[in-house]
């Protein structure tokens, strides 16, 4: 649907697109970016990846940007200049900053000729990632009328869908989708009470590269050491990693180098590798929009691939308690946005349009706080715009080189912070035009020096206005989009609590249906879950393969009858033989040898 999805947005409709994970939703608004005159928006909460994409757009000469929370007034400031003055084409924007009245008012001197808003299910309250400050999207709507507006997104129901058109204001009911049906992915359910031993069945047999999910960063880690244990190429993702782990880890899965990532699902947004032949749950997640986008990471070359979901006795309470989990009592959740502000020491009527570094571990830490609880708390007071939690934002270290070329000739500065400057230099092209990420450790190594020299030196040179300079970020921020209010004043929407434990209630039953049934085809399942009717068994889910081999064991019970009752009644083999198709004479013959 790539095609009429683009010339759609092209004539000037408002249009939601479904495509399918992997079904190559990032070109139907490149190429319109390319095509109109203005800067085209794009708004995605999914912040860790926005640099990815910028830099994958800039080595084919897309000139593009991004501004989000975790930015210096520096680095915003020059996005900023880059719109205004047109040498931008593609402005990638995080939802929080349509919080800021200051931030929409410089917005409306840009010219904007495509509104694109990715991961648009977040706009849905029905949606599995509903995100609060994606209903701000309409007062851009507001600035831009003439504007079309791109909706994308690959799991939403029927629901999600009509949310989607409504809060975002479509002018048409327009929409253009995919099926969900993966004719290349065979569903496969294992129950099991050794998940381990299962699991290391399945890896031994299925060649190519494999993804694991799990629920819990420790388990990640642990299975990847116990796959290693038994010689199997694996190695552990997740969200708490540093920036540089992750890419290490993301590229060595990729170029092959490693055969099996075990990871939660902070791994797979933004992966591009076609030949992935098994995508493995060692734990259930707690929707099929979930799995479906999961499982989506496998046999995108078309070939075949396998879904295989392990699951235990035990599965289905654990899918029980992490409802309780995800929705902790109001009193405590209102307890851990009081704690916030006094860990970071931000007063009451303090904090307005402010980023904070915070450390959620410590956090616990210092309050005596369950991790599990806390975290789902810090969610939920996101979603009801009280702050803005982002625990995937830890950073490289980046800078920009302030001085002209020229000028750096009779710069005087110490040898080693002069040596430094120059392996930089040589290291990272773009400088003088941009902030561009480093590695310090990269630098050190490539000079013999330890990398607290290379950052005391780089801190030398911010100083004396040689360069900007941003240390990598190891922790989390904390965005406040409205001042911190008394823990009294604090108020937990009912549509935030109440109607969303409704909706993960009904998402966590649909799972248990599709995980714990043997009735209906999975595929089958799934697709009536995305509101396709009429769909035919797809043949080679478990759930099909059983009924398969039951369908055959029958027709050969009833062959084998006929022809035991031939045989009785004296008939020779020419005679019989004559009786039944081609396609069955071999099982015949089989038969009656068994009866001599």
């Amino acid at each position: 649907m790539q095609r009429e999805i683009i010339q759609s947005v092209l004539d000037g409709h408002d249009t939601l697109g479904l495509l399918p994970t992997g079904g190559g939703k990032s070109i139907t608004f490149q190429v319109p970016a390319l095509m109109l005159e203005g800067l085209t928006l794009v708004i995605t909460p999914l912040i860790s990846l926005m640099k990815d994409q910028v830099d994958n757009l800039r080595k084919i000469r897309v000139k593009a940007t991004y501004i989000h929370s975790g930015l210096t007034n520096g680095e915003r400031n020059l996005a900023i200049d880059r719109c205004r003055l047109g040498i931008a084409k593609i402005l990638y924007l995080s939802p929080e900053k349509l919080l800021s009245e200051s931030f929409l008012d410089e917005l409306r001197f840009f010219k904007i000729s495509l509104i694109v808003v990715d991961e648009a299910h977040c706009i849905s309250q029905w949606g599995y990632d509903f995100r609060p400050s994606y209903l701000k999207i309409e007062k851009i709507r507001n600035l831009f009328p003439n504007a079309p507006v791109l909706a994308l997104t690959a799991t939403a129901t029927h629901d999600v869908v009509e949310d989607i058109i409504k809060n975002l204001g479509f002018k048409n009911h327009n929409i253009l989708s995919n099926s969900f049906k993966r004719e290349n992915l065979s569903y496969i359910v294992r129950r099991t009470e050794d998940k381990q031993g299962q699991l290391l069945r399945i890896l031994s047999n299925v060649d190519g590269s494999i993804i694991v999910y799990v629920r819990s960063r420790k388990r990640a880690k642990e299975l990847a050491e116990l796959l290693r244990d038994n010689d199997l190429s694996a190695d552990f993702y997740h969200a708490g990693l540093l920036p540089e782990e992750k890419n290490q880890k993301q590229n060595k899965w990729s170029k092959g180098e490693i055969r099996i990532i075990v990871a939660t699902n902070a791994f797979g947004m933004g992966i591009d590798k076609s030949d992935v032949r098994a995508v493995v749950h060692y734990d259930i997640p707690s929707s099929l929009e979930e799995y479906y986008q999961e499982v989506g990471r496998g046999g995108r070359d078309d070939k075949h691939a396998w879904a295989v979901a392990l699951i235990s006795v035990a599965d289905k309470g654990v899918l029980t308690r992490r409802l309780n989990e995800s929705f902790p009592p109001k009193d405590f959740i209102k307890n851990v946005y009081d704690k916030a502000g006094v860990f970071l020491g931000v007063a009451i009527g303090d904090g307005f349009n402010r980023t904070y570094d915070f450390n959620f571990n410590i956090f616990c830490e210092r309050f005596n706080l369950p991790t599990s609880p806390t975290r789902n708390s810090m969610e939920i007071l996101t979603q009801a715009g009280l702050f803005e939690f982002n625990e995937d934002m830890r950073s490289s270290a980046r800078l920009m080189i302030l001085l002209r070329k020229e000028e750096l000739y009779n710069l005087r500065i110490d040898n080693e912070a002069d040596r430094i400057l120059n392996q930089i230099l040589r290291m990272y092209p773009g400088l003088f035009s941009d902030y561009v990420y480093i590695n310090e450790q990269l630098i050190a190594s490539h000079l013999d020096l330890t990398p607290q020299t290379v950052y005391e030196a780089l801190l030398r040179l911010a100083r004396n206005y040689v360069i900007h300079y941003v240390p990598r970020r190891s922790t989390p921020y904390l965005y406040y989009p409205t001042s911190r209010e008394e823990v009294r004043h604090v108020v937990i929407p009912r549509t935030v609590y109440e109607d969303r434990r409704s909706v993960m209630e009904k998402r966590i039953k649909s799972m248990s249906d599709f995980i714990f049934s043997h009735d209906e085809c999975r595929s089958k399942t799934i697709l009536r879950y995305f509101g396709e009717e009429n769909v035919e068994d797809c043949g080679h889910c478990d759930v099909c393969r059983a009924k398969n081999k039951s369908i055959r064991a029958e027709e050969t019970k009833r062959l084998k009858k006929s022809v035991e009752y031939l045989l009785s009644n004296g008939h020779d083999i020419t005679y019989i033989l004559a009786q039944f198709s081609s396609s069955q004479q071999s099982e015949v013959i089989e038969i009656i040898r068994s009866k001599r």
